[in-house]
């Protein structure tokens, strides 16, 4: 997903301390912005679960540390992760070279690409998209926002006006069924979940091949060895494959 033509510059001077130790394990706060199905989501009480947050719980375990979970807006993901006050971000966030330059990003774990949905009956295609001719709503701070961005309306083709930005997903859908605009642009992996008992259908894809990767502080190499090894032996596992059956990844 996740990209952010706002990812921003730090915001407060919040001082980053040592992770909490309970039981000398280290115990290291995850960003995630939920509900993102099917890798974060929130259960009937409010607790973390999703195909992200079962993947941290794993290499925690693996690795010998814990983890806490913090509720993070995504466009203040990387402001949070910068100034102490979560530890990692495991939340499908793209990896991208602007993003590179203020934290470092574990081994891809995911790939996905971007899918255009509209409302039902609409005769609305992808070439009318790409050429400027649509309203087009995603969440705000995520990487559809910046191929709309750097392809469309830097170039000129979309009015900037034709962009529209919401802080979540399901506000761009609710607009789009309401005929406020004439469609969303989203992460391929997330859409079904999203759309799923609505008026709407998807039309078609943007390949995009982002990569997904877990993000910690530049200076946080050793956590960043542990969650590359915790990752290579998570993927290479049994829980692997059934984490992606269960939550229908594939």
């Amino acid at each position: 997903m996740y990209g952010s033509a706002s990812d921003g510059e730090t915001h407060g001077a919040d001082e980053t301390t040592a992770p909490e130790t309970t039981e000398e394990k280290a115990v290291y706060k995850v960003g995630i912005d939920a509900p993102y199905p099917p890798f974060s989501i929130l259960d009937e009480n409010g607790n973390p679960t999703g195909f992200d947050s079962e993947s941290i719980e794993w290499i925690a375990k693996d690795q010998g540390f814990e983890v806490e979970f913090k509720q993070v807006s995504f466009d203040g993901m990387i402001p949070a992760l910068q100034t102490g006050k979560i530890d990692m971000i495991y939340s499908g966030m793209t990896i991208t070279p602007e993003r590179e330059e203020k934290i470092n990003f574990s081994a891809p774990y995911w790939t996905v690409n971007q899918t255009v949905i509209v409302k039902e009956g609409s005769t609305g295609t992808v070439d009318d998209l790409k050429a400027g001719k649509l309203t087009v709503g995603t969440q705000r701070g995520t990487t559809a926002e910046i191929w709309i961005d750097q392809n469309l309306v830097e170039t000129g083709i979309m009015p900037e006006e034709n962009l529209r930005l919401y802080d979540n997903p399901p506000l761009a859908v609710a607009d789009l069924i309401n005929g406020r605009i004439d469609a969303v642009m989203y992460d391929s992996t997330v859409v079904e979940d999203m759309i799923k008992g609505k008026p709407v259908s998807k039309l078609g894809f943007i390949e995009t091949d982002e990569y997904f990767g877990i993000a910690v502080r530049k200076d946080d190499t050793e956590l960043l060895e542990k969650l590359n090894t915790g990752l290579d032996n998570l993927m290479a596992s049994e829980d692997w494959t059934g984490l992606i059956e269960k939550y229908k990844m594939k």
